[in-house]
C-alpha cells in the first residue's frame, strides 16, 4: 500500500491513516437501508466505497441498515442485493445492523452505566421543542438525571415491552448548549411493536440509526466508513459513540464524507420513489422514469456505463449539480461501439413507389455496426410499398428542411432516389400515403438530394411498439408531496405504433434504430406478438 498515490481528498484520507495508524488492511462498507431500491445516487456511493478499497487492496462489506422495521423487507434486500451485483461488485460480507442488537444494547447498557445516557418520557413533540435552535442551546429533560439504578430498570422495561409506542425513550446525555443541535442529548433507542422481517417479534425497542451505525461500523472493524455530505454534522455524534462505547477497545472509524450525487432535472429522493410507486404514477420500482438501477437497466442502460459515470465525475466535498448529458454520453458512447444496427420505423407515413414492380424486390445491405471494420451485414427487402418516418416528410418545408417535401427529392438509405409526386389525404385532411416515383436516372439528370432517410417495406416489416420516457415532472417544477397530481408530467411516456425488420427479433441486447436512437427490448412488458422496444438513448446529444 506504500506505493499508493492518492487521486481524491478520501484517498489522501486514508494514506495518512496508514500510516499513522499502522494499519494492515483497509475495510469500507456499504450499508443501504432495506427499504427501497438502489438509485443513481447510491451508484456512485458503491462505486467509492467498493473502488477505494479495491485500489488499496482492502475490502468491502455489504450491511443492511435494518434498524426501522415498520418500511424494510426481505424483497429490498434481493433487490439491493442484486443491484451491487449488477453493477459488477463482489463484497466481502453480508451483515445486518441487526446481527448486532445485543452488542448494541449492550452498549447502551454501558453508557447508561456510565451515567451518559438516560430514559426519558418526553414526547417526540416535546423533544423538538425543547431542543432549541441555532442560536440559543435546548432545555434539558426533566428526567435526565434519573438515578443510573432507575434508568437501567426503565430500559430493561422498555425491552420487555411493558411501554407502548412512543412512551419513553433511550438518550445520550451529552450537551444541550452543543452548537451542534445533533449533539444535544439525541435519541438513541426508540419503542416500536413492530415485526421485525428477520428478528421477528424478539425486540420491540430499536436503535436509532446514529447509534446503530457506528457501533455497526465498529464492531465489523470498519477502517473508514465513507458516507454523503449530509452525514458530515453527524460526525461530532458518530465520534462520540465510538469514544464513549467501552466495549469497543480496537481501532475506531473514521467518517469521511463527499458530495452526495445531484443531477439536474433528476429528483433523486427514495420517499418520492415510494409515492410515485404506491399512487400508481408509475408501473414499478423499475419504470424507466424513475433514476433506480432497475429502472436503468430496464432502459438499456449497461453497468459498465453507470460506473464509467461515476468515475468521471469525480469524488469532491462540495456539493454540485451535474448535468444528465455526462450520464448520456456514458452509454451513447459505449452503445455507439457495440449495438447491433437495425432499421426501425417510430412514427410511419406510407410510401407507395408508383413506377417499381409490384411483384418485384430486391435485397438491401445495412451493416451490423459501421465503427467496426471487420462488421458484417445483414439484407432487408425493398419493395413497391415503403413506410418512411412522418419527420423525414414536409408538406411546407423550411428553408433547412432536406428530407423529402412535395416534388422534391431524397435518397432512401442504400437503395434509390425519389421523387414525391402526390400527397394523398384523408376526409380529414391528414396524409393518408405519399406517392413516389424512383428517378432511375437521376445521376445523369444532376439531381443530387441533400438528405439520406431510412425505410421499410411495408410487406416485410413486423408491427412493435416503441416507448420513448420523459421527465416525470413538469418542467420547471419541483418535488411537492402535497400536489404531486399537479405537477406530474402528463406527457412524460410516449408511445408509437412502429415497424422493425425481421432481424432484430433476433437481438436480446440493447440495439441502433438506425437514425433514430438506441433501443431495447422491455424485458417486462414485450412478448410474442407483442414486442415492446425501450429508447435508452438519442443518437445525439440534444444539448
Amino acid at each position: 500500500m506504500e506505493n499508493i498515490t492518492p487521486t481524491n481528498f478520501i484517498e489522501q484520507a486514508i494514506v495518512e491513516d496508514i500510516k499513522e495508524k499502522n494499519l494492515k488492511t483497509i475495510i469500507t462498507r456499504f450499508p443501504p437501508e432495506p427499504n427501497g431500491y438502489t438509485h443513481i445516487g447510491h451508484a456512485k456511493a458503491i462505486c467509492i466505497d467498493f473502488l477505494t478499497a479495491q485500489k488499496f487492496k482492502g475490502y468491502t462489506n455489504l450491511r443492511m441498515d435494518d434498524t426501522n422495521p415498520s418500511k424494510e423487507s426481505m424483497h429490498y434486500v434481493k433487490a439491493l442485493m442484486n443491484d451491487i451485483k449488477w453493477l459488477g461488485f463482489k463484497w466481502k460480507h453480508l451483515y445486518y445492523a441487526s446481527d448486532y442488537y445485543e452488542f448494541i444494547y449492550d452498549c447502551a447498557i454501558d453508557l447508561i452505566k456510565q451515567g451518559k445516557a438516560f430514559v426519558c418520557d418526553l414526547t417526540a413533540e416535546e423533544v423538538s421543542n425543547m431542543r432549541g435552535t441555532l442560536t440559543e442551546p435546548g432545555q434539558e429533560s426533566p428526567y435526565r438525571n434519573r438515578s443510573i439504578e432507575e434508568n437501567l430498570k426503565l430500559f430493561e422495561e422498555m425491552r420487555a415491552g411493558k411501554y407502548a409506542d412512543g412512551e419513553k425513550t433511550l438518550r445520550a446525555k451529552i450537551d444541550m448548549s452543543h452548537p451542534n443541535i445533533n449533539m444535544r442529548d439525541p435519541v438513541i433507542y426508540r419503542i416500536q411493536h413492530v415485526r421485525h422481517f428477520r428478528q421477528g417479534d424478539k425486540w420491540c425497542i430499536y436503535p436509532m440509526y446514529d447509534f446503530a451505525h457506528p457501533l455497526s461500523d465498529a464492531y465489523e472493524h470498519i477502517t473508514h466508513s465513507l458516507c454523503s455530505l449530509e452525514f458530515e454534522d453527524h460526525r461530532p455524534l458518530y465520534n462520540w459513540v465510538v469514544d464513549n462505547c467501552r466495549l469497543i477497545t480496537w481501532n475506531k472509524p473514521r467518517q469521511i464524507e463527499f458530495a452526495r450525487l445531484n443531477i439536474d432535472g433528476t429528483v433523486i429522493s427514495k420517499r418520492y420513489f415510494i409515492s410515485l410507486v404506491n399512487k400508481g404514477y408509475v408501473d414499478g420500482w423499475d419504470d424507466p422514469r424513475l433514476p433506480t438501477l432497475a429502472g436503468f437497466r430496464r432502459k438499456g442502460y449497461t453497468p459498465t456505463a453507470i460506473v464509467e459515470f461515476c468515475k468521471r465525475i469525480g469524488v469532491s466535498k462540495s456539493n454540485s449539480l451535474v448535468q444528465p448529458h455526462i450520464l448520456e454520453a456514458c452509454i451513447r458512447e459505449e452503445l455507439n461501439q457495440n449495438a447491433m444496427r437495425v432499421v426501425a420505423v417510430i412514427d410511419p407515413i406510407k410510401v407507395n413507389i408508383t413506377n417499381y414492380d409490384a411483384n418485384k424486390t430486391e435485397k438491401i445491405n445495412i451493416s451490423n455496426n459501421p465503427t467496426k471494420p471487420k462488421s458484417k451485414s445483414h439484407k432487408i427487402i425493398f419493395s413497391n410499398e415503403l413506410y418512411i418516418e412522418r419527420e423525414d416528410f414536409m408538406e411546407e418545408p423550411s428553408k433547412k428542411f432536406f428530407r423529402l417535401t412535395p416534388n422534391g427529392y431524397v435518397r432512401l438509405m442504400g437503395a434509390y432516389v425519389i421523387k414525391c409526386d402526390e400527397v394523398v389525404k384523408d376526409k380529414n385532411g391528414a396524409i393518408d400515403h405519399l406517392n413516389c416515383s424512383i428517378m432511375y436516372d437521376a445521376k445523369e439528370q444532376g439531381i443530387k438530394p441533400k438528405g439520406t432517410i431510412h425505410w421499410l417495406s411495408r410487406k416485410h416489416a413486423e408491427k412493435i411498439r416503441t416507448r420513448k420516457y420523459g421527465n416525470l415532472l413538469k418542467e420547471g417544477e419541483v418535488y411537492e408531496e402535497e400536489i404531486l397530481d399537479k405537477i406530474i408530467n402528463p406527457n412524460s411516456l410516449v408511445e408509437n405504433i412502429s415497424y422493425i425488420e425481421p432481424f432484430a427479433f433476433k437481438q436480446k441486447s440493447n440495439m441502433q434504430f438506425v437514425r433514430m436512437g438506441y433501443y431495447i427490448e422491455d424485458s417486462k412488458l414485450s412478448k410474442k406478438g407483442d414486442r415492446v422496444y425501450i429508447e435508452t438513448v438519442s443518437l445525439k446529444d440534444s444539448k
